[in-house]
């Protein structure tokens, strides 16, 4: 891959660290994340990016963790955005309860894999239905509205959202993934 736009580089101005002390995850010994230093070339797209993506990703949502990487996860990985799917799968994997089988069958596996639960199969069904079609069937609903409710619904379709936009970012500049991220199987 050719990277078109490149991350700022370390050690950041007095105004982008601030910014990008925002952005980073409290992770010990994990540098500057590639994605955020590539935003914060456009501060103001990145503050409006960050408010979304903060609520996404803490305490105010109502999705579980495990939901949330999974549909990231599966997001990214319809995306062909290697470069998130790894961060995500390396960093968050393993707190949202996710093994590296689950990690790697989002990439690999149709809805119907025995691998995922039936209340699984409906976000990966989901995601691979938002991602084909922009939008899902009755049918799809009706068994999404068994396990999530009306707000969590808006949740899920605005997670996957901006996943594809992150992808998309991610995948048009040109980013390496980080050296120590999770590879596509």
């Amino acid at each position: 891959m050719t990277v078109r736009i490149r991350p700022l580089e370390l050690p950041l101005d007095e105004e982008h660290a601030v910014m990008l002390k925002r952005w980073m995850p409290r992770t010990p010994g994990v540098e500057p994340l590639a994605i955020f230093r590539l935003l914060l070339r456009h501060p103001k797209l990145s503050e409006s990016l960050h408010h979304l993506g903060a609520f996404q990703l803490g305490n105010e949502a109502s999705l579980v963790l495990r939901d949330r990487e999974l549909v990231i996860n599966r997001t990214c990985a319809r995306g062909h955005c290697e470069y998130e799917w790894g961060v995500h799968s390396a960093l968050r994997g393993s707190h949202a309860g996710l093994g590296l089988a689950t990690i790697a069958a989002t990439v690999k596996s149709s809805a119907n894999d025995p691998v995922w639960s039936a209340r699984e199969r409906c976000l990966i069904a989901l995601v691979d239905s938002l991602h084909d079609t922009g939008t899902i069937s009755d049918d799809l609903w009706k068994q999404l509205v068994e396990y999530w409710t009306e707000d969590q619904m808006l949740e899920l379709a605005v997670l996957t959202g901006f996943y594809h936009v992150i992808s998309f970012v991610a995948n048009m500049a040109g980013l390496l993934p980080e050296t120590w991220a999770l590879r596509f199987p």
